[in-house]
């Protein structure tokens, strides 16, 4: 019981180091950002992250037009 614990911890921390190898050997490295926003592809579509599309739409609007009411 106790080797396949052991074992297994072992695979898991040689597959976190294989998928660290370009972040931690690069000056700069970092993960890849992967979010909807950060694509250019997608940027220039006008394709955005529904939590970034609702964000924008619940912020206050800087310009707001005042009704006259008549009366």
């Amino acid at each position: 019981m106790i080797e396949t614990i052991i074992i297994t911890v072992l695979i898991v921390a040689i597959c976190i180091a294989l998928l660290a190898i370009k972040i931690i050997l690069r000056k700069n490295g970092r993960f890849p950002n992967t979010h909807v926003s950060g694509s250019k592809a997608m940027r220039q579509r006008g394709i955005g992250c529904v939590q970034s599309q609702d964000r924008e739409a619940r912020a206050p609007k800087k310009i707001n037009v005042k009704e006259r009411i008549k009366g």
